[in-house]
């Protein structure tokens, strides 16, 4: 907020002033100080004249127009008036005996209210001189008053009473108060229904502590508002708006309420303004405004938003304290007295006046200063004080003009210090409404006319240079506005010409006319295109220097547009703003798109209060402020340029927020829509979604920017789109090449016409081919290709056939025959068409002819369902079976009960279906093998099955049937044939067959098949009926079958009740089933039962220790098993049974190692002895005597364990030894067979050689060979199984019995015992299963195992 100017006068020092603006035009100021005199000033703070009085001025008023000032004062009877108009002053004698106090003029007629010191009132009349007192009005002074608008006079005494009277001066309402009433006002109480419109109700401030509103439709009721004592007194108050009033307290607090009777008493804001004092607040309505001021400061407060504190001022000098606040009706000038007698004056609203040239700016600043600017080039403002408050504004490249009324100032723009130079003034023909300039011409618009002349020539060429415009009124009208280029002049008129002038020679390039009349034109920075409004506020876009471009009609173009910006950004220059008092609407020119040049609205954006744009630059509109300051607003439709760029990969999270999918795809709407297509592309980029990238796309075609287009469908991944972009590449003609975008973009009528207009226009027939818009290809093949009509009929026909307009279809595809033998599948084709379509028609025998001479079969199968559907069974069975669709032409024949041809057509036929029916018609004919044949061919089983036992008594081919097909109900039909033969037992079989268990049951039951029934049940039995069976065997006391049953179903304890029962020929197979039933039950108590019956506990018979053994296999007990193995081997071995002892240790053993569970050494050793022994045999039959003589020294070394046959191995030990040079060995064992209890059970043959060998002993003995031990690889004899040196039990190899060597490992596959691996294939040679294990084996299957350290760790066998 400026300060304009400062009045101060001596004689008013240490005074209050009072002081009144003048009303509307707010160009003086009336002034009085104690000075006995009334000073006038202007705007400026400059004396015009001074009033001198008799006495002190105790009140003035300036009329309803600002034209007289009224004065009263000290000592004198008489009014003074001062007319500003001729500046005089003149008297009039009020005719008054008492003091006159106070002086108001009314509000809407020239009618003056005067009150006196003794409560006298004079109403007097300046249009009539008309005078009209009223006595005793009131009994004390009145000291205030309103006039209504109205007419009614308020008035307010220091008798306490309040009067309203109307213009006569007669009384209407009075009321009385509690104490001096102060400040008087009419208003409008904020109310739901406004009842009575007009102001009707008087406020007033009652002993400046409470507030009365007093309402004239409702005088008993008036209301009285109290406030907080810590507010202080009430300095002074305003109504405003709705029915609000702004009060100012002398402690500094500033308050609004609501005069709504809800809201009565509720303060809707309240703040301490002032911290000591308030001494005045002020409305004004035109800058929706208020102010207080108090202390040494003035604060100003928007009325919208009383929060918002818009300005603070403060006057340091003035300690003494501010006084009284008032502002100008139009809100420009706001004055403030103080305690010390000066006078303030500050601007708060400039009248907004401002013009640009390219990024130039020129607007007031002050009420005489002009501020030159081009904040895009950074050049530092410049202010111009200029000589009078100007009413226009203009810029040019070079000058700047000012001026009013009809004269004008002109100053050249200056690279020098001062910036700039006052070059001249110039007085026109009439009063200027409006002033371009360019860099040599100014245009002024006076009065209908444009007066054009050069800037800085002398006045004599200036006088040769200058031209009124129009030339002629009569034909061109007058001039309603204009505007200036670099070369041009643009003028508008009343009758809607709009005129382009070349300023070289002034001579006009074009006009254009247009049906309205032109109210303001707006060029684009060149000049090429034109933007003008009519004076029904249309706005529309010309081009004066293109002729083929029309007039173009601005979209949604807002009537209350007051003017219009061109973007002076250089890569922009087709974008241009419209504006308003509240929005700014942006506009985009597009020049080339696929649809011609074009206008779009991008969007609005909102206009700050009071604010005027003035420049448009890269999307910042920079507009002109009442303040005289310039302000930017950001498009809100360039928002994309302000976006956050996309964040790296590697930034941290600090920053601004990445943009959402919602708020990107919404800034790249606005960039495409301004053709900004880099942006759009860094915006899709920055992480945009397919449809972002489908839009970025669409534009791109639009404007026919066919190579960002490729880049961003790559981007994207439209491959289809990418391709077809490469196809269309490199076509130079324009229209062809929009055609084709326009055909991507869907828009094929578009697409249509611009290939028509190109340089191919059979594009637009192959176009409307692909897309099957057969009607229009019809049409543009008569045009451009005759001899493409039979193909576009054909398919033309098809499609019409699809949608059932067969009459159509008929038409068409008798067109597409060519007869022509090069085209003979078209024609093929069309023939195919004439027969379904014939037949559709109802032509019956064309079409059946011409499908069976056709070469198709697929158009019989076509044409035969058509016929079939039309209920024409006979000759759609005949096109079927012309066809070779034998399946269908033999459904037709069934439907038309023509039995002949199915039966011959029925070899050929794989349908079950007609099968089915063929057989049932034979059935009915009673031709049963026919009709079993073709059930059969039908695979309907179970009518097969009946009428092979019903009809043809052949149960041998049903069973068979039954038994390969496992039909249900073929086997319940079997099972009650069977039954009426009595035959039980295949009876049951079959219903079992058929899942009827509880038939089948009940039949075993009654005929004593039970055996045959549980046989026949199976697996697949449930529970009960395995309950059912044991019970029934029960009965009959059979124990085992009980049991077996009894264990099926899962109740243990009864099936080993029985098991035990059964009798000693069923002995064995009991206990076998015991044994199971224990393992699966689990039961401590059923496993001791057992236990005590196998031990004879039970019945003093103790059973064979296998079945012990056995048993704890069962129950997993593999300790108790392995020690039950061990007894049974011994047993075994006693007997002499070698083999069995071996394999019943083998099988625990192997067993054990499966479970993890350790091997009893004993086991071990008795396994490799019998082993050993089992060896033996082997080797000697091998012919392999030294392997057999170690393993019989072996064996005979463990005697002991072969009670039965000790004579004879130590015999063949003997023998062996003997043969394999052991001869020390021979004579040992030689030796022990000479003991009495040997010796006569020698055989005889060997008796003699014996005592022989022992009378002459040879004790020479081939060395055993040593090899390493695979724990420790210490040396020691092959056949030795106990390493010295390490003290390990070793492996031993299952085909020799020596110890294994690492290097020579291999295993059996089925045992996994270990085995030398060269030995072992070499036994392989002569045997063919593994010694251990005997399972058969070839050497094949053994594989050398490279690393045998999993075998080697220490064997962990129980001691």
């Amino acid at each position: 907020m400026k300060r304009v100017f400062t009045i101060t006068e001596k004689a008013w020092s240490g005074s209050s002033l009072l002081y009144k603006w003048q009303k509307t035009l707010g160009n003086y100021i009336a002034v009085a100080g104690n000075d006995n005199s009334v000073k006038i000033f202007d705007r400026h703070g400059q004396k015009r004249n001074e009033i001198g009085l008799p006495g002190h001025c105790v009140a003035m008023d300036w009329d309803k127009d600002g034209d007289i000032l009224a004065v009263i004062s000290e000592k004198s009877s008489s009014i003074y008036l001062w007319d500003a108009s001729v500046n005089k002053t003149s008297q009039i004698d009020s005719g008054m005996k008492d003091q006159m106090s106070f002086l108001l003029w009314s509000k809407t007629t020239p009618l003056l209210a005067v009150g006196t010191a003794k409560g006298n009132l004079l109403i007097y009349n300046q249009q009539t001189s008309r005078k009209i007192p009223v006595l005793g009005k009131h009994t004390k002074r009145i000291t205030c008053g309103c006039w209504s608008s109205h007419n009614l006079l308020a008035l307010g005494s220091d008798d306490r009473t309040v009067t309203v009277s109307n213009h006569e001066g007669d009384t209407i309402r009075q009321t009385s108060l509690r104490a001096e009433p102060s400040d008087v006002y009419f208003s409008v109480m904020k109310t739901d229904e406004r009842s009575s419109p007009g102001e009707s109700t008087v406020s007033a401030s009652v002993g400046k502590k409470t507030l009365f509103l007093f309402n004239l439709n409702d005088p008993d009721n008036p209301i009285e508002l109290a406030f907080q004592p810590r507010y202080g007194s009430i300095v002074s108050y305003r109504w405003y708006g709705d029915g609000y009033i702004l009060i100012g307290f002398s402690h500094g607090y500033f308050v609004v309420i609501s005069t709504h009777i809800r809201e009565i008493g509720q303060e809707l804001y309240q703040a301490h303004n002032h911290k000591d004092s308030l001494t005045s607040v002020a409305i004004s309505q035109s800058l929706n405004k208020a102010a207080s001021c108090g202390d040494n400061s003035i604060k100003i407060h928007d009325l919208t938003e009383l929060k918002d504190i818009s300005n603070i001022v403060h006057l340091d000098d003035e300690t003494k304290g501010l006084d009284q606040l008032n502002w100008t009706d139009d809100g420009q000038l706001l004055a403030v007295s103080t305690q010390r007698g000066t006078l303030h004056v500050f601007l708060t609203k400039l009248p907004i006046l401002g013009d640009s040239c390219g990024t130039r700016l020129a607007y007031l600043t002050s009420l005489l200063e002009v501020t030159v600017a081009n904040p895009v080039e950074g050049e530092a403002p410049m202010a111009i004080e200029v000589e009078v408050e100007p009413t226009f504004i203009a810029v040019g490249p070079f000058h700047v003009a000012v001026g009013m009324n009809n004269r004008a100032w002109f100053y050249a723009l200056l690279d020098q210090e001062a910036g700039f130079s006052r070059l001249k003034d110039v007085e026109y023909l009439g009063t200027v409404a409006s002033m371009c300039l360019s860099a040599d011409h100014a245009a002024a618009l006076l009065e209908g006319k444009v007066q054009l002349h050069t800037i800085e020539r002398d006045e004599h060429d200036e006088k040769k240079q200058m031209k009124l415009f129009p030339e002629d009124e009569r034909t061109q009208g007058r001039i309603l506005c204009h505007a200036l280029t670099a070369d041009l002049l643009y003028y508008g008129t009343d009758t809607g010409t709009v005129v382009c002038v070349l300023l070289e020679d002034h001579q006009a390039l074009s006009s254009y006319k247009h049906t309205l009349g032109v109210r303001k034109v707006f060029p684009d920075p060149n000049g090429t295109r034109l933007l003008f409004i009519d004076d029904k506020n249309g706005g529309f876009l010309l081009s004066p220097g293109n002729a083929t471009d029309s007039c173009v009609e601005l979209p949604s173009f807002s009537p209350t547009i007051t003017g219009v910006l061109w973007e002076n950004w250089p890569a922009d220059r087709g974008v241009f703003v419209a504006y308003d008092d509240d929005k700014v609407y942006t506009y985009a020119l597009h020049k080339t798109t696929v649809h011609g040049p074009q206008v779009a609205l991008v969007g609005s954006t909102a206009l700050p209060f009071s604010l005027k744009p003035l420049l448009l630059y890269n999307g910042e509109l920079t507009c002109q402020t009442p303040s005289g300051k310039t302000s930017e607003v950001a498009l809100s439709t360039h928002a994309f340029l302000r976006a956050p760029p996309a964040p790296a990969a590697s930034s941290s999270s600090e920053g601004p927020p990445a943009l959402g999918a919602p708020e990107r795809s919404a800034l790249l709407a606005q960039a495409l829509l301004l053709k900004r297509l880099p942006e759009a592309w860094a915006l899709c980029k920055a992480g945009g979604g397919e449809e972002d990238w489908a839009a970025l796309g669409r534009a791109c075609l639009v404007h026919m920017e066919v190579e960002l287009a490729l880049q961003v469908f790559r981007s994207s991944g439209n491959v289809g789109m990418v391709l077809s972009l490469q196809d269309i590449q490199g076509i130079e003609d324009r229209n062809l090449l929009a055609g084709h975008l326009a055909m991507f973009l869907n828009d094929y009528n578009l697409a249509q016409d611009l290939y028509l207009s190109s340089s191919c226009p059979v594009a637009a027939l192959e176009m409307r081919r692909d897309l099957l818009h057969w009607d229009s290809a019809l049409l543009l093949a008569k045009r451009l290709a005759e001899d493409q009509i039979p193909f576009i009929s054909r398919q033309y026909a098809a499609h019409l056939e699809f949608i059932g307009d067969y009459v159509n279809a008929l038409a068409h595809y008798e067109k597409g025959l060519t007869q022509d033998a090069e085209f003979q599948e078209h024609d093929e084709a069309c023939q195919a068409g004439v027969a379904r379509a014939s037949i559709r028609m109802g032509d019956i025998r064309r079409g059946a002819a011409q499908a069976i001479k056709h070469p198709s079969r697929t158009l019989k199968k076509e044409c035969g369902a058509i016929l079939e559907g039309m209920k024409q069974f006979s000759e759609a069975a005949q096109l079927y079976e012309k066809g070779q669709y034998y399946d269908k032409a033999a459904s037709v024949y069934i439907r038309c009960k023509n039995w002949a041809k199915v039966g011959e057509l029925l070899p050929q036929v794989n349908s079950p279906k007609i099968h089915l029916q063929y057989a049932r018609a034979k059935e009915a004919d009673g031709r049963y093998k026919e009709a079993a044949l073709a059930y059969e061919s039908a695979k309907d089983w179970d009518n097969m099955i009946r009428v092979l036992l019903d009809h043809l008594n052949s149960p041998e081919e049903a069973v068979r049937v039954v038994r390969e097909t496992q039909s249900i109900d073929g086997a319940k039909m079997v099972a009650r044939f069977f039954l009426r033969l009595s035959d039980y037992g295949s009876a049951i079989q079959f219903l079992v067959l058929s899942q009827c268990n509880d038939e089948a049951f009940q039949l075993a039951q009654q005929h004593g098949q039970m055996d045959v029934y549980a046989d026949i049940i199976g697996p697949d039995a449930t529970q009960e009926d395995y309950h059912s069976i044991a019970l029934y065997f029960e009965g009959l006391k059979k124990h085992l079958e009980a049991g077996r049953f009894f264990l099926k179903c899962g109740q243990h304890s009864r099936a080993l009740k029985h098991f035990l029962q059964c009798p000693n020929a069923e002995d064995s197979l009991a206990v076998e089933m015991a044994i199971e039933t224990v393992g699966q039950a689990q039961d401590l108590s059923l496993t001791n039962q057992l236990i005590d019956y196998l031990m004879g506990e039970s019945d003093g018979m103790p059973k064979d220790a296998k079945y012990l053994f056995r048993m704890y296999m069962a129950l997993q007990r593999y300790q108790e098993a392995a020690r039950a193995a061990i007894i049974i081997a011994r047993e075994e071995q006693c007997a002499g049974n070698y083999r069995n002892a071996h394999d019943v240790l083998f099988s625990m053993y192997t067993e054990l190692q499966t479970q993890r569970i350790k091997i009893p050494a004993e086991m071990g050793t008795n396994l490799m002895v019998l082993h050993s022994y089992i060896l033996v045999k082997i080797h000697v039959k091998r012919g392999d005597h030294l392997k057999g003589a170690r393993m019989l020294i072996r064996v005979s070394n463990n005697i002991s364990k072969f009670p039965a046959h000790i004579v004879p191995i130590l015999t063949s030990a003997v023998i062996e030894c003997h043969r394999a040079g052991l001869k020390n060995s021979a004579f040992s064992f030689a030796a022990m067979l000479m003991r009495p209890e040997y010796r006569n059970k020698i055989d005889a043959k060997y008796r003699k050689k014996l005592e022989a060998m022992v009378r002459r002993p040879d004790t020479s003995e081939v060395e055993e060979e040593a090899t390493p031990c695979p724990y420790c690889g210490a040396q020691l004899p092959q056949n030795e199984l106990m390493c010295g040196s390490c003290k390990n039990n070793l492996p031993y190899c299952i085909a020799t019995g020596r110890h294994m060597l690492k290097e020579d490992w291999a295993v059996c596959p089925h045992c996994e015992f270990p085995a030398l691996y060269s030995q072992f294939v070499l036994l392989l040679e002569t045997e063919s299963a593994c010694p251990m294990c005997s399972e058969t084996l070839s050497a094949n299957q053994v594989k050398k195992v490279p690393d045998c350290s999993s075998y080697l760790q220490p064997q962990e066998e129980e001691p």
